[in-house]
């Protein structure tokens, strides 16, 4: 497994603590930013992590702001990206079996380290559930490439 890292400055620290998680569980990842408390633009930040998930370089993504929305907003114009904003372990779990989203996005002012690493740990090893659940995922591709519905 491999995962596509990402962050703006205002969720750096989040970013390098979770780094620091996926070392610590042998898990690879691929930071792409940013690297420092400077002030960045977020959607940058969302759109190299997202591409890497949508192009099949990374299995998943975790991509970092201050409350998750801008990140979760620019990685979800990316074809092929489902990305979702998590606050708790629940919705970490229940992206992951009925969405199959693939790129959990969190905010550094939302949640502790203790619970982010929580929540990647459960997404991570979360699996879809298909069935009932794969028509509807299905559908969001089809709108995701323009298809009335």
């Amino acid at each position: 497994m491999k995962i596509a890292l990402g962050a703006d400055h205002g969720a750096y620290e989040l970013k390098e603590a979770i780094a620091k998680h996926l070392e610590e569980k042998g898990i690879e990842y691929t930071d792409f930013g940013c690297f420092s408390k400077e002030s960045v633009d977020y959607p940058k930040f969302a759109y190299l992590a997202a591409t890497a998930v949508s192009k099949g370089e990374c299995d998943y993504g975790i991509i970092c702001c201050t409350t998750g929305l801008g990140v979760s907003m620019a990685a979800n114009k990316v074809k092929g990206v489902r990305a979702a904003v998590c606050t708790n372990n629940h919705l970490a779990e229940m992206t992951r079996r009925h969405n199959n989203a693939n790129v959990i996005c969190m905010g550094q002012g939302q949640v502790t380290q203790e619970s982010a690493f929580e929540m990647v740990d459960i997404f991570l090893s979360t699996e879809f559930e298909g069935g009932r659940h794969q028509r509807r995922v299905d559908l969001l591709t089809d709108i995701e490439n323009g298809k009335e519905l």
